[in-house]
């Protein structure tokens, strides 16, 4: 009569474990083996006329669980929703440039805070700042790991437990919960709402600074829009009363654009050009969103200010790596030298002609032999310009099940993210990088 007594014990079972060992290393497939035999345990004690695997059938279910274990759960995908810059799907993807500068700045050692003329020890600090300085005519940067970050830092070190004036229109929550009270709560600033929801007048401004104040933040309004009875002044204006109350001004632009959106079909969003150019002391922006390179947090401005923040004992904590700069500097590098539409993808998707876009799905509706292609829309995303899109065309296919297609897309080897409408699943060209890549997806998940 079969009982566990004749289940092979683990070190038997090690012996005949040659291949995962040497896949997977002997202390993890030892986990692996006990966790299967437990199981297994477990199972015979439920349903012992069930009997025992073999050990053959006992090292697969190991197998399994090893398997399992080591599978990476980020993966690249294809991007064939039209939405430029897919927060969930990463935001930007990088320019050949950028991916070369982070892998050689990765597998090596580099000079992060080292001077080679005087052969001793440097700042990470000044990397991309002569960049940027060059780029945008600020006198100084800093570059920290995510625009959160930079706002976080700015405020501790400029305004720790004092007054910082904010429209209360300002006040939103943009993805992840990110709430722009909280962080200034969290640096220990005084916030100070002005106006209203819908109307902030430089009067309110102006009554505000008849307290001493640190510090004047305004927020971009991301993903979200007010419409209808508002007013709000220029910020020129704003920073025109707060510099005659002496009042430092920050503008977090959040998305970080260097080139006008506008010129691609878009509406127009702040630049840091213009926000500087509007008297702003400090600028800070995103790396991964407009600016189209690796997350980061830039902060510039004004020397002095620069030269306090770098100081705060947060800034180590929130510094960027040397992968981070690599691939920041070479991304900025293309704006320096005005290829941006050329090297960097998203600058790349934005300056697609509609004839373009038409012919690669008209391409991919022959290659797959099905299909019709049509007149859609792309957006930016990415908590840029919201409500905007573009025009674009799209391959729609009709399916049995559109729910069910996407699911079979999203289980592909090369995963494809796409999106439905009126019952059809919509491919747009726009943000695909790899046309042979999708086609080879689609017309293997088509034939299944």
């Amino acid at each position: 009569m079969t009982s566990l007594r004749d289940l092979p014990s683990v070190e038997q079972l090690l012996q005949g474990a040659t291949q995962l060992i040497e896949t997977y290393g002997r202390p993890l497939t030892l986990d692996a083996l006990r966790l299967a035999l437990d199981e297994i345990r477990t199972r015979f004690r439920a349903t012992p006329e069930a009997g025992l695997p073999s050990p053959d059938a006992i090292l697969a279910q190991a197998a399994s669980h090893l398997l399992a274990w080591t599978k990476p759960t980020l993966l690249p995908v294809i991007n064939a929703t039209g939405v430029i810059l897919h927060t969930n799907l990463g935001r930007a993807p990088l320019s050949r440039a950028a991916v070369a500068a982070m892998k050689e700045a990765a597998e090596d050692y580099s000079t992060l805070e080292y001077d080679l003329e005087k052969g001793q020890r440097g700042s990470r600090l000044t990397h991309a700042e002569a960049t940027l300085q060059k780029l945008t005519g600020a006198e100084a940067a800093v570059i920290v790991n995510n625009n959160a970050s930079a706002v976080l830092l700015a405020l501790a070190a400029l305004a720790h437990k004092k007054r910082v004036v904010i429209s209360r229109s300002q006040l939103v929550e943009i993805g992840g919960g990110f709430r722009v009270p909280d962080v200034m709560k969290q640096s220990q600033a005084k916030l100070v709402e002005v106006g209203t929801t819908n109307k902030i007048r430089l009067s309110d401004y102006q009554s505000a600074f008849e307290e001493p104040t640190a510090l004047v933040m305004r927020a971009h309004r991301s993903n979200f829009k007010i419409i209808g009875f508002t007013e709000e002044p220029e910020l020129g204006e704003i920073v025109e009363v707060a510099h005659q109350a002496g009042v430092p001004v920050l503008d977090d632009l959040g998305s970080g654009a260097l080139l006008d959106t506008a010129n691609y079909g878009f509406a127009h969003e702040p630049t840091v050009q213009e926000s500087l150019a509007a008297g702003v002391d400090l600028v800070c922006f995103s790396g991964d969103k407009l600016l189209g390179g690796p997350q980061a947090g830039i902060l510039l401005g004004k020397k002095d200010l620069i030269d306090k923040v770098r100081k705060h004992p947060l800034a180590r904590a929130v510094r960027a790596d040397k992968i981070c700069l690599a691939g920041l500097t070479a991304t900025l590098l293309h704006y320096l030298k005005d290829e941006p539409e050329r090297e960097i993808p998203i600058w790349r998707m934005m300056s697609l002609t509609l004839d373009q876009l038409k012919v690669r799905a008209e391409t991919w509706r022959a290659e797959l032999g099905q299909g019709e292609v049509l007149k859609s829309e792309s957006t930016v995303g990415g908590g840029s310009l919201p409500e905007e899109c573009v025009s674009t065309y799209v391959l729609a296919l009709n399916v049995g099940s559109p729910d069910k297609f996407l699911k079979k897309l999203r289980q592909a080897s090369s995963p494809v993210i796409a999106r439905t409408e009126n019952d059809k699943v919509l491919l747009d060209p726009r943000t695909v990088l790899n046309d042979a890549l999708l086609l080879r997806v689609l017309k293997g998940v088509l034939s299944s």
